[in-house]
């Protein structure tokens, strides 16, 4: 390609044209559109910072981890789960349906390496990637590193004088290395609520802090899943009439929760989910442990001290540890630039469902805070669209 050949002479033995697009992210987001081209007969190139596929999923997640939703709400598309596995697969078996999907369709990403900018050229109409050692040139750039690439770090007064340990739950992987502690737990969606769930069973106390307003819905309703019910509810009936029969139900099974210190939100769990991306929490079992004061809830902590915490209602407790239960963000913001496309948060400006498709060839995966099914819905749209371009494109060269 022209683009190239302007470069300085250091950089054109690793100016590296891709004919097709070039995909930013190897998790379920970035197999997908790779697996959805392949359909398509177009070729691409995925990019991949760390040394595996779905490395989130491998990294940065505790052992006892399962799918919340059952597996047909997770699958990527072309290829579903294994008929064996059970219905809410475990992290491995997760991991094993991404690695064999990648074999499946000869996704081979490059790894380590990490994008430091994306950027396009109004000159050459070619998008440039440059990763620590490469620069990649293609006419094409599908974004999918999704919502959760970097874990947030909440900024808590004075967790530098605390003398134990700090941790996210991004580098949390079992109680075990919590036995007996008296743990704090920063946070309550379902992060903080699983990391809680599995201090209790391993002799830990957790005190969890309760900052905001939460959804906690029972995973599942008469033995089907209530995410299941509640696609099912909205083919028939509106959104907030869908969110009252979730609530009634939720209130039925597991009782008032305000009574427990998780106050709900006034919005509906999902109408909340949809307009903010803030997920309900299903419950796995933390109730019943916070009904029999095993994980005891907190509010907002005021300032943490060297051996504990004071918190806002007056009460200052010791603790061996702290957990941060705080959540993940988009990174997109620090490595693409020249675009005014996307939020500082790192999402899409134009919302679900026409987020998927930018501007200049650019096109994202994985943004929509609907989950899996969000992300296999994005990326056969991408692969049709780009498809189309370069079959014109490779028409014209041959006429």
């Amino acid at each position: 390609m022209d683009s190239c050949k302007d470069h300085q002479q250091e950089w054109e033995s690793k100016c590296l044209p891709v004919q097709g697009p070039i995909i930013v992210g190897a998790g379920p987001s970035g197999l997908a559109a790779a697996a959805c081209l392949t359909q398509q007969g177009v070729p691409s190139v995925v990019l991949e910072r760390s040394n595996c596929v779905a490395s989130l999923w491998q990294h940065r997640t505790y052992d006892r981890l399962k799918l919340h939703l059952p597996k047909k709400f997770c699958q990527l598309p072309l290829l579903g789960f294994p008929k064996d596995f059970p219905k809410y697969p475990t992290k491995q078996e997760f991991i094993c349906y991404m690695e064999s999907y990648a074999a499946h369709f000869s996704i081979r990403p490059r790894f380590n390496q990490a994008v430091q900018t994306a950027e396009f050229d109004s000159g050459s109409g070619f998008w440039r990637v440059k990763t620590q050692d490469s620069e990649y040139i293609s006419r094409w750039l599908i974004v999918a590193t999704g919502e959760n690439a970097e874990p947030v770090i909440s900024d808590v007064p004075g967790i530098d004088k605390f003398h134990g340990p700090v941790v996210h739950t991004s580098a949390y992987k079992s109680g075990s290395e919590f036995k007996n502690q008296k743990v704090l737990v920063v946070g309550c969606g379902n992060s903080g609520m699983e990391v809680s769930l599995d201090l209790c069973r391993h002799n830990a106390t957790p005190h969890m802090v309760v900052r905001n307003t939460v959804h906690v819905l029972p995973r599942e309703m008469f033995g089907f899943s209530t995410f299941g019910i509640a696609m099912a509810l909205r083919r028939w009936f509106s959104l907030r009439l869908v969110d009252k029969f979730l609530l009634l139900m939720a209130n039925l099974t597991l009782g008032n929760t305000d009574q427990l210190g998780l106050r709900r939100p006034k919005t509906g769990p999902i109408e909340l989910k949809n307009v903010t991306g803030k997920t309900p929490v299903l419950d796995l079992g933390a109730l019943s442990q916070i009904k029999s004061g095993k994980i005891k809830v907190m509010k907002g902590v005021k300032e943490i001290t060297r051996n504990g915490a004071k918190f806002m209602d007056g009460q200052e407790k010791q603790f061996d540890s702290i957990i941060l239960a705080t959540g993940y963000k988009s990174n997109v913001p620090t490595w693409l630039k020249g675009c005014d496309c996307f939020t500082e948060d790192g999402m899409p400006k134009t919302p679900f469902p026409n987020g998927w498709k930018v501007e200049n060839g650019l096109y994202t995966v994985g943004f929509t805070r609907r989950g899996l099914l969000g992300t296999a819905s994005d990326a056969v749209k991408i692969a049709r669209d780009v498809a189309e371009q370069w079959r014109t494109i490779k028409n014209s060269k041959t006429s």
